[in-house]
């Protein structure tokens, strides 16, 4: 099942190229290591590869914190101004209310979209992490060289993609015939590279000829597949049925070791992260407390029916939250909202100045309570409302030749001459 999703969603164009990008990552780590340290290891690339990812995302983290932050001092008027339009659904009423609403984002210095912008720019970054972590050959040449001699002996045998779908469509690789092409030596690569030990077996007794290589291939990814005694490519609940038949309790904390990891290690996050104060009108209160049990039980399952190799990203990247979420709140603690929202204000003046508003009207729209905004009443006067139509009406007499305006005028006075 989740082969199916991975290659689904690794094909949408920009998780494509996301996930391109990131493979060179994944590449470059593995290059280095190998050549500067000798080290030719998938599980230690993937450590390194998590933590540069979450590192890099820290801005992201922090701007969604702070907006956390400032969202408790602003969610009251929020609610003052949902609660005063509540069953109105006329329009004028609806433009009032998102005009007051506004009024509080401008005071704030921030937008509605402030927290859910973060989590939408790291969310495609997280897909396309899915994809080249679980086909790590694809992304990695040195890797990917390892399985292509086999892969060519393979590929000389009359009748090989057949024998190879059989293999392919049945437990541990999952891969469907219907869904990936096995005439291509690339696919060859991601089939072998999900193979376990009886899954060998099974292929030089379908193949003999290529016993040789392929046992000679099978000893040598031996030190780039496997991390602390778990194969990266193999699922921990098939190991741990293997260890539980075998009788082998060395197996079988082998096989729980990544999900358990990542299990704690999520929940131990989730407490980490600051708590919205417990309000029976505070739905963000509620869904924190779903998800600090919810996301630990959801990693523990993922960590047992995803390959080792997820499940290890998912555990590392858990351990890296909980460490960046100690400085992030240790950094936070040092910030009052006052200080938060004066940052925030600035930062949106000098935007809208940027974007060619006056600095007079930046100010008054930073400074403007929704406690002065009157239901039903705008803010403007009616005197305010004729000098302004005045002036537009002057602005549009006297456009320029060709501007938009001028053009505008053109269309009214044909309209005119030409009305019934």
């Amino acid at each position: 099942m989740y082969g199916i999703l991975a290659a689904g969603y690794g094909d949408w164009p920009v998780i494509h190229q996301i996930a391109w990008l990131l493979g060179k990552l994944m590449n470059g780590i593995y290059n280095v290591m190998d050549s500067l340290f000798n080290v030719q290891n998938i599980g230690v690339c993937i450590i390194i590869f998590t933590i540069i990812i979450y590192t890099l995302m820290i801005p992201l983290t922090v701007k969604q914190q702070k907006w956390s932050k400032m969202s408790a001092v602003m969610n009251p008027e929020i609610q003052k101004i949902n609660k005063k339009y509540e069953g109105k659904k006329d329009q004028n009423s609806m433009m009032k209310q998102q005009e007051e609403l506004q009024a509080v984002y401008d005071k704030y210095g921030t937008s509605p979209t402030g927290g859910c912008l973060p989590m939408l720019i790291q969310m495609p970054v997280l897909f396309a992490l899915y994809p080249v972590i679980q086909n790590i050959p694809n992304y990695v040449e040195r890797v990917k060289n390892v399985y292509m001699p086999v892969v060519n002996q393979i590929m000389q045998i009359d009748g090989f993609q057949k024998i190879m779908e059989k293999i392919g469509e049945a437990s541990p690789v999952l891969m469907n015939p219907s869904s990936y092409d096995y005439s291509k030596a690339d696919t060859l690569v991601n089939v072998l590279y999900k193979f376990q030990d009886s899954t060998w077996t099974t292929l030089v007794e379908k193949i003999p000829s290529i016993e040789e290589i392929a046992l000679s291939t099978k000893e040598t990814i031996g030190h780039l597949s496997y991390f602390l005694g778990i194969n990266i490519a193999e699922t921990p609940w098939t190991m741990l049925r293997a260890s539980i038949a075998s009788a082998s309790v060395i197996g079988i904390i082998l096989a729980v070791i990544i999900p358990i990891v990542a299990g704690g290690s999520q929940f131990l996050s989730v407490k980490l992260q600051p708590q919205p104060q417990s309000d029976s009108e505070n739905d963000m209160a509620n869904s924190m407390k779903t998800m600090t049990y919810m996301m630990p039980l959801m990693s523990v399952f993922l960590g047992f029916t995803l390959p080792a190799g997820l499940g290890l990203y998912w555990a590392v990247s858990a351990l890296v939250r909980c460490v960046q979420q100690v400085v992030i709140n240790k950094y936070m603690d040092r910030k009052s909202v006052d200080d938060l929202i004066e940052e925030s204000k600035k930062k949106a003046a000098k935007k809208r100045e940027k974007n060619g508003a006056p600095a007079k009207e930046v100010r008054s729209m930073a400074t403007t309570s929704t406690r002065n905004v009157k239901s039903g009443k705008s803010s403007m006067s009616e005197a305010e409302r004729k000098e302004k139509l005045e002036k537009a009406s002057q602005s549009k007499k006297n456009a320029k030749p060709g501007s938009l305006a001028d053009k505008a005028n053109m269309v009214n006075r044909y309209n005119s001459n030409n009305k019934k």
